[in-house]
């Protein structure tokens, strides 16, 4: 017969193996669960991705102002407009230069944010370049667009129905991943 404190010695490492097998899964599984949960609920000012344009223009207008930086970049970055009105629901777009003023060729990808961060969820992008790899040579010049619009129902919500201005900050960061190797 195996007394209890032989069950307890077997048992043990098996619930700590157990335990250790489920944070492993659970560490693996952070990443594309925060990203789901950042997507549909907007969280952190994270926007969306649109297919379709929506069925209906408002007359109310929001100023969406846009902010340029780039990070350990040899690159001018800047819009053509800072600042434009852009009605609910109407499809717009925004202009925005790059120049690699460096003497190599460089590789970047910008990210974003939305400001104040509970618009995210109503800042819906049709065509944007955020999150894909921008290939500079020297001296070159480059243009990208952003095509989104303001979901309307962001009317709709109280902590959003009041806002008359959103900033749409993009920053571009080195991307020595997409680097060819050197031989």
């Amino acid at each position: 017969m195996i007394d209890s404190c032989d069950k307890k010695k077997t048992l043990t490492p098996i619930i700590l193996a157990g335990i250790f097998c489920i944070m492993l899964g659970l560490s693996f599984a952070a990443v594309p669960l925060y990203d789901l949960f950042c997507r549909v609920t907007g969280f952190g000012g994270t926007t969306q991705i649109s297919k379709d344009i929506p069925k209906i223009v408002l007359d109310k207008k929001i100023s969406v102002r846009f902010d340029t930086n780039v990070n350990k970049l040899p690159w001018n970055f800047k819009i053509k407009e800072n600042v434009i009105d852009v009605k609910i629901g109407q499809v717009s777009r925004a202009q925005f230069e790059v120049e690699n003023y460096g003497d190599e060729t460089t590789y970047g990808v910008a990210s974003f944010n939305v400001s104040p961060s509970s618009f995210g969820q109503y800042f819906a992008k049709i065509g944007c370049f955020c999150f894909e790899k921008q290939k500079l040579d020297p001296g070159e010049k480059a243009m990208y667009m952003l095509t989104f619009y303001l979901d309307p129902e962001i009317v709709n919500d109280l902590s959003t129905k009041n806002i008359e201005d959103v900033t749409l900050s993009y920053t571009f960061f080195p991307s020595d991943y997409y680097e060819p190797a050197k031989n």
